[in-house]
């Protein structure tokens, strides 16, 4: 074995292997991803938003498709969409802090109703829309479906929900 071979069996022994790039690489348990991060920073700080760029009357509408969350019950994993229209105000909600803000439901124990309502509340306290209407779609759980739904405000706009047959 060379000297150079030696090293690096040496320096693997003290720490962790290196990567393709030479460089020792953190075990998972010890680094933070980034976007746990930026995760985590959605749950303590006011969502990005922006100046509505007009005045006209028109509805947004969000669909995030792979909700996550876990049954405070049974603690197993939950999935659905969660779909938002609103009618802006002043503010937009910027669509990768949303997102982030959805995501962080992830490892939380929480009721699909309690879900509904956390999100419309929020939405409706950080950009005071003319109207907000937040769906939970839930997936099938022992063959039961769940939708919630939670309305404030002026919801005239909105076109009927059409529910994931799933």
């Amino acid at each position: 074995m060379s000297s150079s071979d030696e090293a690096m069996n040496q320096s693997w022994s003290n720490s962790s292997p290196p990567n393709h790039s030479g460089d020792p690489v953190v075990p998972e348990s010890m680094a933070t991803k980034y976007g746990d991060r930026a995760i985590q920073k959605s749950t303590t700080e006011p969502l990005e938003k922006w100046p509505n760029p007009s005045e006209n009357a028109y509805t947004i509408h969000l669909e995030h498709p792979e909700f996550t969350a876990l049954c405070p019950r049974s603690g197993y994993p939950d999935f659905g969409a969660i779909i938002v229209d609103y009618q802006p105000d002043r503010w937009v909600v910027e669509l990768k802090a949303f997102k982030l803000y959805i995501n962080s439901f992830r490892n939380e124990y929480i009721s699909h109703e309690k879900i509904v309502n956390q999100v419309c509340d929020r939405l409706w306290q950080e950009l005071s829309p003319s109207g907000l209407r937040v769906i939970g779609d839930f997936t099938r759980r022992g063959g039961v479906k769940t939708i919630v739904t939670v309305n404030k405000g002026d919801c005239s706009l909105f076109l009927p929900y059409t529910h994931n047959l799933l």
